[in-house]
């Protein structure tokens, strides 16, 4: 069976030939320098309490980390938005292990700063069974120290795409996540966590459903 980041790699080869050299240049200068910083040794992880959230959902819920760890285990991960391929991937394997998620007790939502009706649109484009939630102004993921603004050359290169940030995450275009899952224990307490600066690269969900495992 072929690994979520297998088909990510794959992906994202195939995508390299098909963008010009002086933007894959610029994303990868990007990319390389969100490394460097050292923003992901800096988010939250293991053993740390889990910020609490109230955020609404894609259908118009506000769903809250405490009512969501009142019927156990919460599995959170952040993704960038419907416009990034990598993200859709991801989440559809999400989708896949859903069932195997619930099974054990647990609740998956995802996380985005793009507005509600682009997490609608993406959940029904992809018939996602688990809550999409709008964190615009990324406040939440800015808590668990996820929170990054884009540099002006690549925001200029998604503009140049058509991402239309600027509509999508409210006002709000530069500022996005890190690709982050979390394994949230019922006391609110980070059991596990997956946190990366590239975003080609997102947590295996036969690892997510382990550390559910690892929970009782």
């Amino acid at each position: 069976m072929t690994t979520l980041n297998a088909e990510l790699r794959t992906f994202y080869e195939a995508r390299q030939q098909q963008i010009p050299a002086e933007i894959r240049e610029i994303m990868q200068r990007a990319g390389q320098e969100l490394a460097d910083s050292g923003q992901a040794d800096r988010a939250l992880t293991v053993d740390a309490q889990a910020p609490r959230f109230s955020l609404p959902s894609a259908p118009g819920q506000t769903l809250t980390l405490d009512d969501l760890l009142a019927e156990g285990p919460v599995v959170l991960t952040f993704y960038r938005g419907a416009w990034c391929p990598y993200c859709n991937i991801a989440l559809r394997a999400l989708q896949q292990h859903h069932e195997a998620i619930t099974d054990r007790g647990a609740r998956l939502v995802a996380v985005s700063p793009q507005i509600p009706d682009a997490s609608l649109t993406l959940s029904e484009k992809h018939a996602l069974t688990f809550d999409v939630l709008s964190d615009l102004g990324s406040d939440t993921a800015k808590q668990y120290g996820l929170a990054f603004d884009l540099p002006d050359d690549l925001a200029a290169v998604y503009d140049k795409l058509g991402f239309d940030l600027q509509r999508v995450n409210d006002g709000h275009p530069r500022t996005l996540p890190l690709p982050a899952t979390y394994v949230i224990d019922r006391d609110g307490v980070i059991r596990w966590a997956f946190v990366d600066t590239d975003y080609t690269t997102r947590a295996e969900p036969a690892d997510i459903i382990a550390a559910l495992d690892a929970l009782n």
